[in-house]
């Protein structure tokens, strides 16, 4: 495949491969000249927006293609992305997609932005994969085919925290899982034992999701130039004597993504996190020996003790573990100006880290 900038002339051939796909799920209807008539001259169309339009060509012509456009708040819409069915499974999708990110990013877009008919499942999970995530409310279309849309988003450069609501979470399954993975294999010791199956993995976050959306827990992502390569959670303690505590869970980092102040960002998110939700007692724990130790001293969390032989390591031996506590302050106070005036340093601290947000 070939990936070159599509011409209107490509007209025949993109309503054939966007009628092909429409047809393969009941109830979408192409009204050509009714409500798409862009697809006649699709390159014009993007052009008059600011934008680009691509296709991914093969021996027998066009199989795939994409436009994308300036959006609002510094973000590019990905948009119109179909692939021939003859062509699925040979990174077309992917070429597509890394097609409007690259040529945002040389635009100075902070993240881009998505709109996918709820019924279109396949095309989930393949922008799922790629590190978006469910951003904001459906919306309908009112056409004829009746189209709700899920919205979706991702930020596009640098590293990214965002703490996911309960939708959000859900979608963010399968990168996820991958993290997972790929901390257990490497010798980490977050509960579970190599080889960890991919279908447990994903059980597991589909359960954190459930979690968030019990208003139990906070569930952070980071992002690394527009892929999912972190997570943290902040569990937020139920009893009704602890209303001031939660613990910080799973902090993990991805180990091909590592050292690169990630971890520290994540650890941020869950202070920040548990200050919004008026929580000023956090504690944790982490295998001793492990790479955490050093970055929760770091970052001012103080030694509470130590228990041998607490869990095990991925190659079965015995894990010592140590347990950490921390005090932070309540969001108000924390961005109250200090005695005599002025930004407080902490405020001017959370402004960075919440660079990339999600809206």
């Amino acid at each position: 495949m070939r990936l070159r900038a599509g011409r209107d002339g490509d007209a025949e051939a993109v309503i054939r491969i966007v009628g092909a796909c429409w047809a393969e799920y009941p109830g979408c209807v192409m009204d050509l000249d009714g409500e798409v008539p862009e697809l006649r001259a699709l390159a014009s169309y993007a052009g008059k927006r600011g934008g680009a339009f691509f296709v991914a060509e093969g021996d027998d012509g066009p199989a795939g293609l994409v436009c994308c456009w300036p959006h609002e708040d510094g973000a590019w819409e990905l948009a119109k992305m179909y692939v021939a069915r003859e062509a699925r499974g040979r990174g077309v999708a992917d070429t597509l997609a890394r097609a409007v990110e690259d040529h945002a990013r040389a635009e100075g877009a902070e993240r881009v932005v998505l709109w996918s008919d709820t019924r279109f499942e396949r095309a989930h999970r393949f922008y799922e994969k790629r590190g978006y995530v469910r951003a904001g409310a459906l919306r309908a279309l009112g056409d004829k085919s009746n189209s709700i849309e899920f919205a979706y988003a991702k930020p596009l450069r640098g590293i990214a925290v965002q703490a996911l609501d309960a939708a959000a979470a859900a979608s963010a399954v399968a990168p996820l899982a991958e993290v997972l993975i790929a901390c257990v294999e490497a010798g980490a010791s977050v509960s579970f034992m190599p080889p960890l199956p991919a279908a447990k993995a994903r059980g597991f976050w589909r359960e954190v999701a459930r979690g968030v959306a019990r208003g139990e827990r906070v569930l952070l992502a980071a992002w690394l130039d527009g892929a999912i390569v972190g997570t943290a959670q902040l569990a937020l303690a139920p009893q009704e004597n602890q209303p001031h505590r939660a613990e910080v869970q799973k902090m993990l980092v991805h180990p091909a993504a590592r050292r690169r102040g990630i971890g520290r960002r994540l650890l941020a998110g869950t202070e920040q996190a548990a200050a919004t939700a008026g929580r000023t007692l956090l504690t944790l724990d982490t295998g001793v020996g492990g790479e955490g130790e050093h970055l929760y001293r770091a970052a001012g969390w103080q030694e509470a003790g130590m228990i041998p032989g607490y869990a095990l390591w991925p190659d079965g031996t015995p894990c010592a573990t140590r347990f950490f506590y921390k005090r932070v302050q309540p969001a108000a106070h924390r961005d109250a100006p200090p005695p005599g005036g002025g930004a407080r340093p902490e405020a001017h601290h959370r402004r960075v880290n919440e660079t990339g947000h999600i809206r």
